[in-house]
């Protein structure tokens, strides 16, 4: 989040943009303060026990595992692993930006969240290909149905995510002002140019190629689906709502987050009003949750992948229900012993 001392940093390099922004004061303090922490709250309270459901899902009831199964395993995981940093920036938010955590966590918690953020568009993207795979070429492609294809393509997620991500921890800082600690985003950072360029390769590499992939796999899989024999079977229908899922994700989620951290940083470089560069952070703020919703397609994408899920949650469920009836009439034998 950008304040006005963080803009004073850059004034030597940008006199013009400094300019610009001198008189301004920070509007957007409200905003945060009372947005953030209640999106980021209903997340958490939904996504974690919902991925946390997936996973044990996954790894206990849904054996043996196909390929599909292990992407979204990994999927269901760094969502997981994303949604444990988010209480941290509640905190941070709901208590006027102070942030008491130390300089490390600070570099940690906004890694965590853009590694869960290119995580899940590269594990979608690994998700469309295989389908695209299965459906199109089923006799060419017979070998994607192995798991160990899947494997592979988890690690190398994982490998480039890490590789795509780990320049951040140089940009984002923590700083200190009046009676405050401060833990900056990335569109924050004070070294403008690197910034900039970094921004630009991460958002067409891991971004906008995935995004380029996830449209054309959907788009022929609709058409291959609509022009074959099973026009009106079961499997154009799956085929429909996973695509409707899937570019939901992408096009709801993803984009804003993405276009419109381009645009932040670009009004950072340029001399614009203040009402300008006010309107350009607050639309900023707005999208970093809607990137964090992605949580919520992802549980939903879950069910629409497949009726083996589905059957097994009802599994589970049912499993647990049992347990704790038989642990209540336990409880009421004892009682009347």
């Amino acid at each position: 989040m950008n304040e006005p001392l963080d803009d004073f940093a850059n004034a030597s390099d940008f006199p013009d943009y400094a300019a610009a922004i001198g008189n301004c004061t920070d509007e957007k303090l409200p905003l945060r303060r009372r947005y953030l922490p209640v999106i980021y709250s209903v997340i958490f309270l939904v996504g974690f026990p919902g991925n946390a459901m997936a996973i044990s899902t996954y790894m206990f009831k849904m054996r043996p595992w196909k390929s599909s199964t292990v992407i979204m395993l990994n999927l269901a995981c760094t969502d997981l692993l994303y949604l444990t940093s988010l209480p941290f920036l509640i905190h941070y938010y709901a208590s006027g930006e102070n942030w008491i955590f130390g300089d490390f966590m600070c570099k940690f918690i906004r890694f965590g969240f853009h590694f869960n953020l290119y995580g899940s568009i590269l594990f979608l993207t690994c998700f469309s290909i295989f389908r695209y795979c299965v459906i199109i070429h089923p006799m060419s492609c017979f070998s994607v149905h192995k798991v160990r294809w899947a494997v592979v393509a988890c690690v190398v997620v994982w490998l480039v995510c890490l590789v795509a991500v780990i320049p951040m921890t140089f940009l984002i800082t923590s700083t200190t002002r009046t009676n405050s600690n401060s833990c900056l985003d990335l569109s924050s950072s004070d070294d403008l140019t690197t910034l900039k360029w970094y921004n630009l390769i991460l958002t067409t590499t891991v971004f906008c190629l995935p995004l380029a992939i996830v449209t054309l796999c959907y788009t022929m899989i609709i058409y291959t689906l609509t022009q074959g024999p099973q026009t009106h079977g079961g499997l154009k229908q799956k085929a429909r709502r996973l695509a409707i899922v899937l570019l939901l994700v992408f096009y709801v989620c993803f984009l804003p987050f993405h276009v419109l951290r381009v645009v932040r940083i670009e009004s950072r470089l340029l001399s614009v009003s203040c009402s300008m560069e006010n309107q350009i952070h607050e639309a900023y703020i707005i999208s970093r949750p809607l990137a964090a919703l992605n949580t919520f397609g992802n549980l939903l994408l879950y069910v629409v992948a497949g009726d083996n899920f589905q059957k097994a949650v009802c599994s589970v469920v049912r499993c647990r229900a049992s347990a704790e009836l038989e642990q209540a009439n336990k409880i009421s034998g004892s009682y009347q012993a």
